[in-house]
């Protein structure tokens, strides 16, 4: 099942996205009162692996329990506390890449919701300049 199916039947919006080799970052808004992150993770999870070839390394316990190496078994949710906070979380996530020394400018990264947001005008195209600081989020 992908993103898209997992939306239909268990609705959440999707408000920033950044996937990297080794991890995802999103940051998503279910609706009032619906708080069920691990179903929507464990769908997307499951529709991806089985999307792809067997070629990871997987241990022992992994494999007797039909998981698949790539993904980590838990993830960890945050909530959002004000407009503030939300907009250092997604320039954490939009700027991933660069930290982790996949690309040297956030634009050059073809996985992240960063285009969606320099499309609609949220941040401009030379976004991401100099954005971390020592404690890891962007210092805006």
């Amino acid at each position: 099942m992908g993103v898209a199916q997992v939306t239909r039947r268990h609705p959440f919006h999707i408000d920033a996205f950044v996937v990297l080799p080794k991890n995802f970052h999103a940051i998503w808004t279910l609706s009032e009162g619906d708080a069920d992150f691990a179903t929507r993770w464990m769908l997307i999870k499951a529709g991806f692996s089985r999307r792809l070839e067997t070629r990871e390394h997987c241990n022992a316990s992994r494999a007797a329990k039909g998981e698949r190496g790539m993904w980590q078994r838990r993830y960890w949710e945050h909530l959002i506390r004000d407009d503030l906070n939300g907009e250092r979380h997604v320039d954490y996530m939009h700027d991933n890449p660069v930290k982790h020394g996949y690309i040297a400018r956030a634009a050059d990264w073809p996985h992240s919701s960063r285009h969606q947001y320099v499309a609609a005008g949220m941040v401009g195209p030379d976004w991401g300049v100099g954005m971390i600081d020592e404690g890891g989020f962007g210092a805006g």
